[in-house]
C-alpha cells in the first residue's frame, strides 16, 4: 500500500485526508532557520552573564589585537 501525498503550491504536504504532514523548503531557507535557531540557542545560553559596555568590549578587543 503506497503512501498518496499532494504537495500543495504554498509548501505544505497533505496526506490522504488533506491535513497537513510537512513541508518543503529549499535549501536555502532551511539552511537560514537553522543559523537563526543556533543564535537564539546562544542567547538563551548566554542570558545570565553579566552585561559588558562597548568602551569595555572595544578596550579587550584591541587589547586582543581583533579590533
Amino acid at each position: 500500500m503506497g503512501a498518496s501525498v499532494e504537495v500543495r503550491e504554498d509548501g505544505f504536504v497533505l496526506d490522504r485526508r488533506g491535513r497537513k504532514t510537512g513541508v518543503i523548503l529549499s535549501l536555502r531557507r532551511y539552511a537560514r532557520l537553522l543559523e537563526d535557531l543556533h543564535d537564539l540557542a546562544v542567547v538563551a545560553e548566554r542570558r545570565a552573564e553579566k552585561v559588558v559596555a562597548l568602551v569595555e568590549m572595544e578596550r579587550r578587543l584591541k587589547r586582543d589585537g581583533r579590533l
